[in-house]
């Protein structure tokens, strides 16, 4: 994406390379593999973006781009499993400051996880860290929850 481009629009043509790119596959794997690259290329100042499936009882890495991660988490520990318990979006601007951060990459300072929801139903969270302290607003917010439900729509 051009740095020409004002955040705005740069969000709208995210969400519509997103649409593209999941049209016509509902893999899971495969959609979310794809989708953690496209955030993690596309998005400016993130050193992690990817994915944690609900799988018995609790949040187990899936596709990601970025430092190796940790494997599971617990629901209600750290910022994913906060945001899993709690089905909202949590978006941390540091997150050393986050009682029970989970802290997989040091280098981390801001996250948001997104609750993948299909009506009352849990599939995991997509999460995207930063180094920088502060880096996710509510415009980033609204853009990533456009593309998680694209993704939702878009798997079996």
């Amino acid at each position: 994406m051009s740095k020409m481009l004002s955040k705005e629009n740069k969000g709208a043509d995210l969400v519509s390379q997103a649409a593209a790119l999941l049209a016509g596959q509902r893999d899971r794997i495969a959609n979310a593999a794809n989708l953690s690259a496209l955030l993690f290329y596309g998005l400016e100042d993130v050193n992690w973006a990817g994915f944690y499936f609900l799988k018995n009882g609790e949040l187990v890495v899936g596709p990601f781009q970025g430092k190796p991660a940790c494997v599971a988490i617990p629901m209600g520990k750290g910022v994913c499993g906060t945001a899993a318990l709690t089905r909202k979006i949590l978006s941390v601007a540091d997150v050393h400051a986050f009682e029970g951060h989970i802290a997989c990459d040091i280098e981390s300072r801001s996250e948001i996880v997104l609750p993948l929801m299909r009506g009352d139903e849990l599939l995991g969270v997509l999460d995207i860290d930063s180094p920088i302290p502060g880096r996710f607003d509510e415009q980033d917010e609204e853009v990533l929850r456009e593309i998680a439900a694209i993704y939702v729509h878009s798997v079996d």
